[in-house]
């Protein structure tokens, strides 16, 4: 990662009005901004797209909640991004519509170098 903020979201583009300022993540209807570590080495990220609450797979309990909340995705893709979309990943999740959404990072702030997306689609 060149730049210390990671997008998570909708395939669009970001809105110029998602400020991250000093918090670890910053969120709108769409998108999650998340602060990681800039140019020291590679940011691991874990994707775990649940069809029941009760999936065993989860995100690191010792990981700590940046943002728990819900994602508009209008085409059922999640894209992972830099902000200079150099690096971006796209996965389908499901069909279009509303997403419970959990980020956890090992390390909030600055100093994240791994992040655990938890996708549920709202209504399960």
């Amino acid at each position: 990662m060149n730049h210390a903020v990671l997008h998570l979201g909708a395939t669009d583009w970001v809105p110029l009005s998602l400020a991250l300022a000093e918090a670890p993540a910053a969120s709108c209807d769409t998108h999650v901004a998340i602060r990681v570590r800039p140019q020291t080495g590679l940011i691991k990220m874990r994707l775990f797209v649940q069809s029941q609450p009760e999936d065993p797979e989860r995100a690191d309990p010792a990981f700590t909640t940046v943002f728990d909340g819900s994602l508009l995705l209008p085409d059922g893709r999640i894209t992972v991004a830099d902000v200079e979309q150099l690096t971006r990943f796209v996965y389908r999740v499901g069909d279009r519509g509303e997403f419970k959404v959990c980020v956890a990072v090992d390390s909030p702030g600055a100093n994240a170098r791994a992040i655990d997306v938890t996708i549920t689609r709202n209504g399960i």
